[in-house]
């Protein structure tokens, strides 16, 4: 993986928190980099290259007259007032080579000093077992500040730790010997009957969890359940998770929606426009 700055752009090594979404359904953890990015201004200091990452371009997401810039697949962002720094992904892993992403990832993130990297990402609302509606919107969390995945900090505020972790379940045994540069013999003997228990490990935020973590950092995922469809709803609650848990001050945002965010300019054709009431 390699890091190409703008121009006279450079790095704030004080941004030691990193928050990047990992891929999933309904796109969620991307809306809500992007609901960081855009209300927090945050600055564009360069882009990653990777291998393993799909190319695509696009115009501008964030600001209603771009100069000209273009949206790459993966792209750095910092907010030196925030000491945050953000990684947007715009396009898909290829196919069969996530692990190998997360290395690269996490090899990056470690030689640039990052301290905490929080994961936004989403999961399948089929999956869900223990469904309680009466408190809205859940957030789940899995935290590498315990062995079991539990941390202080985030029950505190209010939010469950992924039950479905079990870090000696063999898919998650699997994961982190990859992640530890182990040999992938077993390989065909593990995916011949896969269960349902196998799910979650095989979810892209679990192989960059992993790897991460084999990197000796602190790693936080959030996570929601959703559908597909209109996820910006989840999208912003999933950005407000990432405020509480990094001490952001929403007061300083300076959009017109709940709690001052900024809405990205791209939001407003994600789904199109309305539909034409001569029709009904």
């Amino acid at each position: 993986m390699e890091f190409y700055a703008e121009e006279g752009k450079e790095s704030d090594h004080n941004c030691s928190t990193l928050i990047l979404p990992a891929l999933s359904i309904g796109n969620v953890g991307q809306l809500a980099v992007d609901l960081l990015i855009s209300s927090l201004k945050a600055e564009k200091i360069g882009y990653l290259d990777d291998p393993n990452i799909l190319p695509c371009v696009g115009n501008d997401a964030y600001w209603p007259s771009p100069p000209g810039d273009l949206t790459l697949p993966l792209e750095a962002y910092q907010s030196s007032s925030s000491a945050l720094s953000l990684v947007q992904q715009r396009s898909p892993v290829v196919k069969g080579m996530m692990v190998e992403y997360a290395k690269n990832l996490a090899n990056f993130v470690a030689s640039n000093g990052k301290k905490h990297v929080i994961i936004l990402s989403s999961l399948d609302f089929g999956r869900w077992h223990s469904i309680d509606v009466s408190s809205g919107l859940q957030i789940f969390y899995l935290s590498t500040t315990n062995m079991d995945g539990t941390d202080e900090d985030c029950e505190k505020l209010g939010w469950h730790r992924l039950q479905e972790y079990n870090p000696s379940q063999r898919m998650w045994k699997y994961l982190n010997n990859l992640a530890e540069g182990g040999s992938t013999m077993e390989e065909d003997l593990l995916f011949e009957d896969l269960g349902d228990e196998d799910y979650y490990p095989s979810l892209p935020f679990a192989a960059l969890f992993s790897c991460l973590k084999a990197k000796g950092l602190k790693v936080t995922c959030l996570l929601c359940y959703c559908s597909e469809g209109d996820n910006i709803p989840e999208a912003f609650r999933l950005a407000e998770a990432a405020s509480k848990l990094t001490g952001l001050n929403q007061n300083e945002f300076h959009g017109n929606e709940a709690g001052r965010w900024v809405i990205p300019f791209s939001w407003k054709s994600v789904y199109g426009p309305p539909a034409d009431i001569s029709l009904f």
